[in-house]
C-alpha cells in the first residue's frame, strides 16, 4: 500500500449512504471567513456521489452568515445538500448533536489524503476515486 491509498474494511464496502463533508479545506480552498476557490474537482466528484445515491451532509464550523453563504455557494454550484450540519433522518433515533454519516471527508480527519494549496487540502484526486469505488460497490450488493 503507498501512501494516500484508502482500503476500507470488507464490512465497510456497500454501505455508504451518508457522506458528511467539510467546507474550508475541502470543498473549498481556505479563505474563512470569506469563501474560497474550488478545491478542484471537489463539485465533479461530490455531483458523482448524489448520482450514485448518496445524500450528502455539510459537516462545518461555519455558523450564522457564513454558513448560509457556503450553503448558497453550494446551491448555485450544483451540489445538493441531504442536511447542513444535521441529518435529518437521525433525529428518529437520536438527540446527539454530531450529523450521523457512514463516511467523513474533511481536511482535518487522520488519513485523509491532503494535496499543498495555500495551506494543506483534501487530495480530491484520491479521495473522488476511491469514494466512487465504495459508492459502486453498494448497487453491487443491492
Amino acid at each position: 500500500m503507498t501512501i494516500g491509498e484508502i482500503h476500507p474494511p470488507q464490512s465497510f464496502i456497500g454501505q455508504i449512504k451518508y457522506i458528511g463533508v467539510d467546507f474550508d479545506g475541502t470543498i473549498v480552498e481556505h479563505r474563512y471567513p470569506n469563501i474560497g476557490p474550488e478545491n478542484t474537482p471537489a463539485f465533479y466528484y461530490l455531483k458523482k456521489f448524489v448520482d450514485c445515491g448518496a445524500k450528502l451532509i455539510l459537516c462545518t464550523m461555519r455558523s450564522g452568515d457564513s454558513l448560509d453563504e457556503a450553503v448558497m455557494y453550494l446551491r448555485n454550484n450544483g451540489i445538493e445538500l441531504y442536511g447542513v450540519n444535521e441529518n435529518p433522518y437521525q433525529k428518529n433515533w437520536t438527540d446527539s448533536p454530531k450529523p450521523w454519516c457512514h463516511l467523513y471527508i474533511d481536511d482535518s480527519a487522520f488519513g485523509c489524503p491532503l494535496i499543498q494549496k495555500d495551506r494543506m487540502a483534501v487530495d480530491w484526486s484520491v479521495v473522488g476515486p476511491q469514494v466512487l469505488l465504495l459508492l459502486e460497490n453498494n448497487h453491487e450488493r443491492d
